[in-house]
């Protein structure tokens, strides 16, 4: 059984966010037709939320804008089975229960989506392809964020996403071509 992971799909990314990343409205897009696709299939979708803890950056508050899914996101019935997990690490699998979850519903295959491409779908899909999952995922359905360090140099949001998806791609996860 496929299930649909949508990794932090919250306002902290859009460009009034906190964290925001160049490619956040075509990134919702293509997140937002998979998970119509998956609830027209009633297929199960996990809807990660990060929360930092207190003593943590500004971004990700409990109860603020920014750590809100972004409109017309979040678990709904009527479909397949949604359910929220929340998480204060990158990793949905350390950070939640969602790989119980995923035992408990028999899943063998998660596509995973959301944001950053770099930390928490990178993370997450690591840690799925570690629990024996096998790994989907719709580059388009991803974003990142620029990066810089003076000792390394810099990337562009856009080359740190594609780098990120060649290393999972190495690592066994599957890149899919853009939803129709």
């Amino acid at each position: 059984m496929q299930v649909l992971i949508v990794i932090d799909a919250q306002n902290e990314f859009s460009e009034n966010g906190k964290r925001p990343v160049p490619n956040h409205i075509k990134a919702v897009e293509a997140i937002r037709k998979r998970v119509e696709e998956a609830r027209q299939k009633a297929s199960p979708v996990a809807w990660v939320r990060h929360f930092n803890k207190p003593n943590e950056s500004p971004a990700f508050v409990p109860g603020t804008w920014g750590a809100e899914y972004y409109q017309g996101f979040g678990p709904q019935t009527g479909f397949g089975e949604e359910t929220e997990f929340i998480k204060n690490v990158y990793g949905a699998f350390t950070g939640s229960d969602i790989g119980h979850w995923l035992k408990k519903i028999k899943a063998s295959t998660v596509l995973i989506t959301g944001f950053y491409t770099h930390g928490c779908v990178s993370t997450t899909a690591r840690e799925a392809i570690m629990e024996g999952l096998e790994v989907l995922l719709d580059p388009d359905a991803t974003g990142a964020c620029n990066i810089s360090n003076p000792l390394v140099g810099s990337l562009s949001a856009d080359e740190i996403r594609i780098s990120s998806l060649l290393q999972l791609a190495n690592m066994g996860a599957r890149i899919l071509p853009p939803s129709s």
